[in-house]
């Protein structure tokens, strides 16, 4: 019988060499698991926490088989912000667990007809446009925290950038927490950390949970942020069982994946923490070490639940000052937009064909410019009614429309 083991992987038996790589996974998504809920303004161990119970959760439905670690989502970063100031943060978790219900229903749909339903749905010149917006409709808020202080902000980002361009293996991969490190020991050295709250606070601490609360209002706000989040899922499942060399598309099944990212993040949303994803970082370093063990994420996902019990991280962690943060957004944020970009370009999305130029303009003038639509408690604004009029344009506009060479020629 032919092994289902990947030949090419590296299988760490010592199950203390297993505790060590499984922690080593943490700090490759640990940086980028506590940036959200710092930006969002909640006790980072709650992400911490909801991260590793929440990548459990999905091991336990996908079988145990797919290699994944379950972090902070930056895509609801900006309308978490945004919901929070309409109808305060119990209100949006509400819509956050409405967010992992929507997962659920994808899942149910890809189990009855298949990944070309959504396919059809979402496609790149319609998630590509949200994914842009989900970054540059951030860019002023990374502006405003970074010239809080400027030379410590620049030296953040330009310490990113050195490690994204320069450098190779796990380090390449974790800019974003070595940038942080950086910005963080010259601001100590700079005598600009106050760590009284880090003396004053416990060894031992369950992180600060929230109940949430359930308004129409902020589901139905929240719901359509889920789309670009949905099409990542998706491309880093293929990615993951590429790097693994097995399709996990078809075993476990992307309907397992989807309702297991789904619960997870209506987990989080029950605690008060930010919606989950799958992480790309992670993935990025599965593919470096060629440890494709589901065990060795189990470990790294048991490892935040004991660091988000630790008090003194929390409070450490909220000690970083805002020119730090700002300085790592500048090239975070940019980057998500360049994802956006990068969809496009991959599925060579044609802009010689008016119909495609149309759905890009739309959804990107809408998002960055902040439209919104309300009728009564009803609101939906920014990413979600981007996303929500992106998809209603690519149902409705005919794909025979003309390109704008066509065009030229017709008046000539």
């Amino acid at each position: 019988m032919k092994s289902s083991q990947n030949p090419n992987s590296t299988d760490i038996k010592n199950p203390f060499k297993r505790i060590i790589v499984g922690i080593q996974f943490l700090f490759v998504a640990f940086g980028a698991t506590v940036l959200v809920p710092l930006l969002i303004d909640i006790d980072p161990s709650v992400a911490l926490f909801t991260a590793g119970v929440g990548t459990l959760i999905f091991h336990v439905i996908t079988k145990g088989k797919v290699p994944v670690f379950l972090g902070s989502s930056f895509a609801f970063i900006a309308p978490i912000v945004a919901a929070t100031k309409l109808y305060g943060y119990p209100g949006t978790l509400g819509g956050i667990i409405a967010v992992g219900l929507v997962y659920g229903v994808v899942s149910f749909i890809v189990k009855l007809w298949g990944l070309r339903v959504i396919e059809k749905i979402f496609p790149s010149v319609v998630v590509g446009p949200v994914i842009m917006i989900i970054g540059l409709s951030l860019a002023s808020v990374g502006v405003d925290m970074a010239k809080s202080n400027w030379p410590i902000a620049i030296s953040v980002l330009v310490t990113a950038i050195v490690i994204v361009i320069y450098t190779k293996g796990l380090i390449k991969l974790i800019p974003i927490f070595i940038g942080i490190i950086v910005g963080y020991l010259i601001s100590i050295i700079a005598g600009l950390v106050d760590f009284s709250s880090v003396n004053e606070a416990a060894w031992f601490a369950l992180p600060k949970f929230t109940t949430p609360e359930f308004n129409w209002a902020a589901i139905l706000y929240m719901i359509p942020v889920a789309i670009a989040p949905i099409i990542e899922h998706v491309g880093d499942i293929y990615a993951i069982g590429g790097v693994a060399e097995k399709e996990f598309v078809k075993d476990p099944g992307l309907h397992r994946t989807l309702l297991g990212d789904g619960i997870a993040t209506a987990f989080a949303g029950f605690l008060g923490g930010p919606p989950n994803t799958t992480y790309s970082e992670v993935t990025g370093a599965v593919a470096l070490t060629k440890i494709t063990d589901p065990r060795i994420l189990r470990i790294a996902a048991i490892t935040a639940i004991v660091f988000s019990l630790v008090g003194k991280i929390s409070a450490v962690l909220k000690t970083i000052p805002q020119a730090v943060l700002g300085g790592i957004m500048l090239l975070l944020f940019g980057m998500i937009a360049s994802i956006g970009i990068k969809t496009l370009i991959d599925a060579k999305t044609d802009f010689s064909i008016i119909r495609n130029q149309v759905i890009v303009s739309i959804i990107l003038t809408i998002g960055i410019g902040g439209a919104q639509m309300s009728y009564g408690n009803f609101s939906l604004a920014g990413i979600g009614l981007a996303s929500v009029i992106g998809v209603i344009l690519n149902l409705i506009l005919p794909k025979t429309a003309s390109s704008t060479k066509e065009s030229i020629d017709e008046v000539n």
